[in-house]
C-alpha cells in the first residue's frame, strides 16, 4: 500500500470515528453546534468590518491637516466625503464645525466617533453570548448524560454492562468537550476584537484632539 492510499484511509476512518463521537454527543450537539456557526460568522464578520472601516490613515490624516491649515477646507470637506472610513467620517464632521469653537468642534467630532464605535461594536454581544452560553449547555450536556447513565444503571440492575453505559458517558463527556472548545475560540475571538476596537478608539481620541487644537477653529 502506497503513503498516499494509506493516509487517505487513515484520513477517512479519523472523519468517520469524529463523526461517530459527535453523534454520540446526543442531540444536545445540535445547538452547541448552532452556536458555534453564528460565533464564527460574527467574529469574521466583524474582524472584516473593522479592517476594512479602520485602515492606516496616516497619509491621510496629514493631507487634511496640510489642506485645513493650508485654507482650503472645501477640498479637505471633498476628501473626507469621498472616502469610506471612520476616521474620514469623523474629520468630515469637524470640518463642518469650522466656524464654531474648538469646544464645539471637538464635541460634534466626539459624537461621530460614538457612533462609528458603536458601529463597529454591533454584534459583539451575539458573539459573547455564544461563547458564554455553548460551555453551559455543555455542563448540562454532562448532567443530562450522568442522569441517562444512572438511570440504565438503575434499570439493568444486577446486569450492568460497560456498553449500557456508554450512551451516557458519551453525552456527559463529548458535550462539555464541544462546549468548551466553542467557548475558548469564542472568548479569545470577542477579546481580540474587542481590543482591536478599544485600539481604534484610543485612535480617533487622539485625532479629535489633535484636529480640535488646528487653529483653523475660531
Amino acid at each position: 500500500m502506497n503513503n498516499a492510499l494509506f493516509i487517505s484511509l487513515l484520513a477517512a476512518e479519523l472523519e468517520q470515528d469524529i463523526w461517530g463521537l459527535i453523534l454520540k454527543g446526543g442531540w444536545l450537539m445540535v445547538p452547541i453546534f448552532l452556536l458555534s456557526l453564528v460565533a464564527a460568522y460574527v467574529a469574521c464578520e466583524r474582524f472584516w468590518a473593522i479592517r476594512e472601516s479602520c485602515p492606516d490613515e496616516r497619509a491621510f490624516e496629514k493631507d487634511v491637516r496640510a489642506l485645513l491649515l493650508a485654507g482650503n477646507a472645501g477640498e479637505a470637506a471633498r476628501r473626507c466625503a469621498t472616502r469610506n472610513s471612520v476616521t474620514a467620517r469623523v474629520l468630515l464632521k469637524g470640518i463642518s464645525r469650522l466656524n464654531a469653537s474648538p469646544d464645539e468642534a471637538r464635541r460634534a467630532m466626539e459624537e461621530r466617533a460614538n457612533i462609528e464605535i458603536g458601529r463597529l461594536e454591533r454584534g459583539m454581544s451575539i458573539l459573547a453570548t455564544c461563547a458564554g452560553t455553548a460551555p453551559m449547555i455543555g455542563f448540562l450536556g454532562t448532567v443530562v448524560g450522568m442522569i441517562q447513565a444512572f438511570y440504565d444503571m438503575a434499570v439493568a440492575g444486577n446486569n450492568i454492562d460497560i456498553g449500557l453505559l456508554s450512551r451516557g458517558i458519551y453525552t456527559a463527556l463529548i458535550t462539555t468537550v464541544a462546549g468548551l472548545i466553542v467557548g475558548v475560540i469564542g472568548n479569545f475571538a470577542y477579546n481580540y476584537l474587542v481590543a482591536m476596537i478599544d485600539k481604534r478608539a484610543r485612535r480617533l481620541e487622539a485625532l479629535i484632539e489633535e484636529f480640535a487644537d488646528l487653529p483653523v477653529f475660531s
